[in-house]
């Protein structure tokens, strides 16, 4: 997969990273950025599954990563939980243990109560529901630290690996925890079913007291409240504008 990548044109190089045998480690720094060319590579056919991109950013830690989907997008989109989870199990690799990893639907990931990043999942513009798509990508984004920001109580919805105590020079740690939490994450859903995937990513999703949710194959929840009423949170929308991004940075909302 290597012998086909112009790396010098796409500002990509090999990274520094021990990774599972399924992974290829790409490092790539300036726009547009680990996602969008993970994105590029995937549409030009030139990044096989397990193509982990790292993204050179002071202030974040993103990483986006190639996906061979085997079923139609309209459950294929699934794959996003795993990602999540796979996510969150490798900040929770590194953080205090009694400080939970927590979810807010469907993307963004809490730390200590505050959002500290979140996932996005990509595909194919032209694929229908009804078709498998040649690729997915899943990408992440956390706060690693926030030095413009002034004081922590000026943006107090979010935190950072910094504030929160995380190890410095946390990156290449994260990201081969991610690929390993992501390996096993694939296992599970392969041996034991989607149902167990998107339950561990349940188990993560905060929710008011006495609600109930399931996940749905087309990876929408379906909320019973406590007085019997049923809501339904549609996946796909929330993909299109994760609500964690903030447009004007390219980064995770403050």
């Amino acid at each position: 997969m290597t012998s086909q990548l112009d790396t010098g044109s796409l500002d990509l190089r090999p990274a520094p990273l021990i990774l599972p045998p399924a992974f290829t480690g790409l490092v790539t720094a300036g726009f547009p950025g680990a996602a969008g060319q993970a994105r590029r590579l995937a549409e030009a056919g030139e990044a096989e599954a397990g193509t982990l991109l790292m993204e050179e950013h002071d202030d974040v830690i993103a990483l986006a990563v190639v996906l061979a989907p085997t079923e139609p997008l309209a459950t294929a989109r699934r794959a996003f939980f795993v990602g999540m989870q796979a996510l969150a199990d490798a900040v929770g690799t590194f953080g205090p243990p009694e400080i939970p990893v927590t979810f807010l639907w469907p993307d963004t990931l809490t730390f200590n109560g505050a959002r500290l990043g979140g996932g996005a999942l990509h595909w194919p513009e032209s694929c229908s529901e009804m078709e498998t798509p040649d690729w997915l990508v899943f990408s992440a984004m956390l706060i690693a630290s926030k030095p413009n920001a002034g004081d922590p109580g000026f943006t107090p919805d979010s935190t950072s690996l910094e504030e929160e105590g995380f190890p410095k020079e946390l990156r290449e740690p994260l990201v081969e925890s991610f690929a390993r939490h992501l390996t096993k994450a694939f296992e599970i859903w392969s041996e034991d079913g989607a149902a167990r995937s998107t339950g561990r990513y349940l188990a993560r999703l905060a929710l008011p007291p006495g609600v109930q949710v399931t996940i749905e194959p087309s990876g929408d929840a379906r909320l019973v409240h406590a007085d019997g009423r049923s809501e339904a949170l549609p996946l796909r929308p929330a993909l299109v504008a994760p609500s964690w991004h903030d447009p004007a940075t390219g980064t995770v909302r403050l």
